[in-house]
This record gives structure tokens, sequence and C-alpha cells, in this order.
């Protein structure tokens, strides 16, 4: 049965050194009487038992303060209560033979510390409050080298050189775990003050001498040093060591010994040689006393090895011998590895001129317009998950950049960012691309080549114009999504990768859902989270910022010194329609850089199609001159393009109606900035 009481210290002076003893004395009393055991608690501390004395005064309970006592025992809320009502008393002193209980535990308690701190290892010195020695134990007597008679009543300045006592009892604060030097003896001091009631009551000093320690610690730390590193040498090496005794007993084998033979350790330590190989080069050796070089065996695993077997000689004996074999078939591996950083060194030798990490993830984003910045949230928000992002808006509207900056402000920041640009690859070498292929997979695959999922382990992979994957390859991402794993074209094995994918697309996914064109199920999996980025003309607020931007940015490129643009042709760029988004902004900006002859961009300087807003986009149709402006003819062969584009939605479809093939049109909307279905409008 456990009871807990409150009860509040009505007493002037607190539980002080004697009324603390007569806390003690009363629970002696009520455990003899009830057989119970009592405990007192405050506030934030654990509780202590009520017949310490010590432990009580530690408390430096006061007059007002809470105290909780507790009791295990069948007659504990008796005990409980009768202390409750001590506690709250003014104690007083019954009679003399209380008083002298009491005096008889307060000189018992005394006489105990007095013993603790003459029997104590480390030295002790204690100062007042006016930095006068108060006690000087037999060990600091001995450290230091001073008598206790000669330390005690005088400054610690004067008896200890460098006492820094008086400084932790001016400024209360304690000095822990210091090293210094007396005499030829290293000495480590904790300083602790002594504070009551607020105030600097003196110091505790406790040292030890570590002098014996550190020579000791020195020593063995050397030899452990000298076998961990010939245990680490034996352990780390790539090639097997075996290690024979005198009689053929095996008395060591390393890790790489065990994984090349393919055996257990406690199957070949202390076995003989002369019954696991009779007629090996090792026997041989301890026979002979001369070496064998070179010897070749096949291992019961089946792995071929290569053994150099030397004697061990002390003294003109043979001693024993050592082993050292290497795995044949490792150079398998050896070439297979080497397959793999040749071709990530091949792909990382090509992007290499695009990384241009920025000091803040979204900072090659240009805009703060309240839909970029909308976009930038979501994207932010999205960077601190894992899950699939499917980035939405037209061609030139900055989906790669959003997606670069959710990687470098993920945590797989560390890892690859893989670019992979679906609409530019054929679909034949599509799959090849993305997963890999085997040596001899297809005609051409002179070698193995490790694919884009692969090379984006441990990061992220980028899938831009999603929407242009044929189905068979959509089935086959899908799988990757669900599995998180791969299959090179022409292998049979699996290979299990860790890759977040972003997508981008500037289609309208449902609608090719509702037509068959897109997988369903793979567009659920990829449109988790998705961002709809805004066309220019959404947040034409942002051209300004974006017309200084790149204009600094050509500066720089051509080593020109264009200040800035007049306000006559930065409102015929805020009234253009700009189909091609900031691609073609930053396109029109750098012809006008580079043409103008004068300090700022003016209105001449600009294209005549943006300058003639509106009427540069009507182009003769079904034989009809509609315009009477006569535009070059690559001005023409851009507006053909995006039209087709924007009725077919694909470079196969728009290549048929042209009579062009799915190359040139892919070539001329590169050329031209545009891409398929650049005109789609429709926010999903």
């Amino acid at each position: 049965m456990r009871i807990i009481k409150k009860a509040v210290i009505r007493h002037k002076n607190g539980l002080h050194a004697r009324v603390a003893a007569m806390v003690v004395q009363k629970s002696y009393e009520l455990k003899k009487k009830y057989d119970v055991s009592l405990y007192l608690h405050c506030q934030d501390r654990e509780k202590v038992t009520a017949s310490s004395l010590m432990l009580i005064v530690s408390l430096r309970i006061k007059e007002g303060d809470e105290v909780w006592v507790s009791g295990e025992g069948e007659r504990s809320e008796t005990a409980v209560g009768e202390m409750v009502s001590f506690l709250e008393s003014d104690f007083p002193m019954a009679d003399f033979r209380t008083i002298t209980q009491v005096d008889d535990l307060l000189h018992e308690n005394t006489f105990t510390a007095e013993q603790v701190f003459h029997c104590m290892a480390n030295g002790l010195v204690v100062t007042d409050e006016n930095d006068i020695i108060t006690i000087f134990n037999p060990a600091a007597e001995r450290i230091m080298g001073i008598a206790a008679m000669e330390a005690v009543g005088k400054p610690a300045c004067d008896v200890i050189p460098g006492s820094r006592m008086h400084i932790v009892n001016k400024t209360m604060v304690p000095e822990l775990g210091c090293r210094q030097l007396i005499g030829n003896s290293i000495i480590v001091t904790n300083r602790s003050p002594i504070i009551v009631n607020g105030e600097a009551k003196g110091v505790v000093a406790i040292f030890e001498d570590i002098s014996a320690m550190e020579k000791t610690a020195g020593e063995l730390r050397e030899v452990k040093q000298l076998k961990e590193k010939l245990q680490l040498v034996l352990e780390s090496v790539h090639d097997g060591i075996c290690v024979l005794d005198e009689e053929g007993f095996i008395t060591y084998v390393n890790p790489a010994y065990l994984r090349i033979v393919g055996e257990e350790r406690e199957d070949l330590l202390n076995h003989s040689i002369e019954l696991i190989s009779p007629q090996g080069a090792r026997h041989k050796v301890l026979a002979t006393g001369e070496q064998v070089l070179g010897s070749i065996s096949t291992k019961p695993n089946g792995v071929t090895i290569v053994a150099n077997v030397n004697p061990i000689v002390v003294d003109g004996e043979i001693e024993g011998a050592v082993s050292i074999v290497k795995d044949v078939s490792e150079v398998q591996g050896l070439v297979e590895k080497l397959n793999r950083v040749s071709a990530k060194a091949e792909y990382l030798e090509q992007e290499l001129w695009r990384i241009r990490r920025p000091s803040r993830a979204f900072s090659r984003f240009i805009g703060r317009s309240g839909k970029a910045l909308d976009a930038l949230a979501i994207a932010a928000k999205a960077a601190e998950g894992l899950s699939t992002v499917l980035i939405r808006g037209e061609s030139g509207t900055g989906k790669e950049l959003v997606a670069e900056g959710i990687h470098c402000s993920s945590s797989r920041l560390s890892g690859p960012f893989i670019r992979v640009n679906c609409a530019a690859i054929p679909a034949t070498l599509l799959e090849s691309e993305l997963f890999g292929h085997e040596k001899g997979a297809f005609t051409g695959a002179i070698k193995k080549k490790l694919g884009k999922f692969e090379l984006a382990n441990k990061g992220t992979i980028f899938l831009d114009e999603i929407g242009e994957m044929e189905k068979s390859m959509q089935a086959k991402l899908l799988r990757v999504i669900q599995d998180k794993e791969i299959e090179r074209v022409g292998g049979e094995e699996t290979f299990k990768v860790d890759v977040r994918i972003i997508a981008a697309t500037n289609r309208n996914l449902e609608e090719m859902v509702a037509d068959g064109e897109f997988r369903e199920d793979l567009y659920y999996r990829l449109n988790v989270i998705p961002i709809f980025l805004p066309s220019l003309r959404e947040r034409k607020e942002d051209i300004p910022m974006l017309v200084e931007h790149f204009i600094n940015k050509v500066n720089g490129e051509l080593y020109k010194d264009i200040k800035g643009i007049k306000q006559e042709a930065l409102d015929i760029l805020l009234q253009y329609r700009w189909p091609g988004n900031v691609r073609e902004l930053e396109n029109v900006i750098e012809r006008a850089v580079t043409l103008t002859d004068g300090q700022y961009i003016e209105s001449r300087d600009l294209p005549l199609y943006v300058r003639e807003t509106g009427s540069s986009q009507i182009v003769p149709i079904d034989g009809r001159e509609i315009a009477d402006t006569i535009l070059p003819w690559a001005e023409y062969e851009k507006h053909i393009i995006q039209k087709a584009l924007k009725k077919y939605g694909s470079y196969n479809a728009a290549a048929k109606v042209l009579g062009l093939t799915h190359k040139t049109v892919a070539a001329k909307a590169q050329k031209y900035g545009i891409e398929k279905n650049v005109f789609w409008e429709k926010r999903i």
C-alpha cells in the first residue's frame, strides 16, 4: 500500500541541519512503530528516503516550500499523517533524550563526512567565502606536497600555485575537468562553488593525479594501435590470407580467404592441412621449405584460385607457412564495375555543363507573380516528401527548372538528378535509354549500357514530355513505379532501384486517358502531386524582371554592356501573346542585345512579328493572302508547325499532315523554340 500527502514547511529556517536531523529521528521512530518506509519529494526532484540526513539537507527546503510525504507499508496512511503533522509543526524538542539523539545523529554524520574526506583517493580542498582554506585532506597533502597544517587557515592563492578557487568563488561558475601541471604531476581538477541562498559561501576543489594513468594509457594505446593496424591490414586486403603453424595446423584466415573459398572460419581454424589438402601447395611448402608461386587450383565451391605460398623461417627453422590467394573469377566482377563507372562517367561528362546548382533551390525560376509563387510554394512542399510529382504547363514555362529545384531542396540532394526527354528519343530506343541493355541485346549493342533509372539510383529522374510515351512503354514504366525494380533489355535479372520520379508534360493527359492514348493507372500513379506552371501571358507582370535577367545573362555571354530596355519596347513585349513562353522571350532578348547599337533596347530592335502584335500571326491559308505584310519564310514555317502541333498534338501526326518526317518536325520545333500542342491553354 502506497500513500502520499503534502506538507507545507512552516519553520522559519526550513529544514536546516538540526531540523533535518529531527526529521530523520522521527522517520526512525515511525518505521519502528508502523513498519513503514517514508520518503520525501520536492518539485522537479527525485524522492529521497526520510532516514538520510545528508539527502534531506541536500534538498535545501525553505520556509513555505511544499513537501510530499509518501510511505510504503500496510500502515502507511497513519505513518504519513504523523510525519506530515511533524513537518508542519515548529519542531519542538520534546526532552533531553530527543535532543541527545539529534546531536548524536549530527555528530555521527559529521564524523562520517570527515572519514570520507580522510579516506578519499582524490585530493579535496575547501575554502570559505573569504577564500581561506578550511579543509585539506591527506590526498591533497600527497599530491600537492604540502602539509595540511601549513595550508589550513591560509588563502588558497598563497598555498596552491595558479589556484583559481578565488575566481570560482567570485563568479559562482564551476570549472570542471581542468587539466593542469603541478610539479611533475598531471592533475585533473573540478572546482565547484558552494552557494547558499544565492550567495557564494566558498569553493570545493576535487583533483586527481593522472600522471601514471596517462603514461600507462599511452603505452596501452600504442600497443593497441599497432595491433589494430596489423589486424586492419589483414582484414582489409582483398586477397585471401591463410597462416599455418609448423605442424600444418591453420592458425589464421582473413575474411577475404573465407569469401573466396566459401568456407566458414570454424571449418578451417585448428584443422590440419594434411587432412584438408594433402596434395596442395601449402603441404608441399611445409615439407620442402621452398616457396610455391602461381599455383592454380579449383576449390569445392567451384572458384578457381591462384596462390603464392611462402615458408615462415625463424633462425633457420620452418615455423609455418603463409598462403596468399586471388579469385580469378573476380576479374569478371572488376570488368562489370569498370563498365558501370565508365557509363556513369560518360553520362556525367555530357551533363556536366548543365549542372549549375543554385544557392537556393528555386532561384533560377524568375518570377514574383501570384501564380508563379503559388506553383513554387507547392513545389517546395513537394520537395519535403518522396511522392511522385507531375509538372503541367506549356512548353517554355520552366518545368525542368522546377523539377531541378525540387530535387535540390529534397533529402536526395546528394544523389544524381537525371533528365530524360521522352519526346526526343525514338520509341524504339526509349526502353534501352530508360532501363539499359545487355551486350548483344540488339544490333548495335556492342557493350552493356546502364539505363537512366540505374544512374538515378538514390536520386531523382525527370521524365519530360511523359505524354509522348507509347502505351507499351507506359506499362513498363508503371511496373517500375509499383515494384521499384527494372530489367535491362536483353537481360533476365531484375534490379531494385530507389528513384524518385518527377514527370512533366504540356499535353492534356485527362483527354488522352479518355481517348485511350494514355493509361489511366499510370496517370493516377504520376499525378500524386500536380504542379501547374502558368504561361507567360498569365503572369505578364514577371516580364520586366525576366527581361532584366536575360539582358544581364546575354551581356555576360557576349561581353556587351546593354543597360536596359526603353518603355516603348517593354510595352510591346507586354502586349505580345508569347506562345513560346519564357523560352521565346529569352530568344527575343538575345536577338535584341546582339543586334542593337545603342545602350538600351528599342522597339526597332525587336522582331517584326513581335512589333506587329497579332498581324504577324496571320499567314496565307488555302491560297488566300490575309495580311499585307510580307514576312521572312522562317516566320511562316514556324507558324505552320505551331498550328499543326496544336491541332494534331504529336510530332508523328503533324509530320504526316505536312508531308514531312517525324525527325524534321521535331528539329524544326526545336529550332523555333516550340513544341507540339504549344497553344494548349486549358487548365486541368
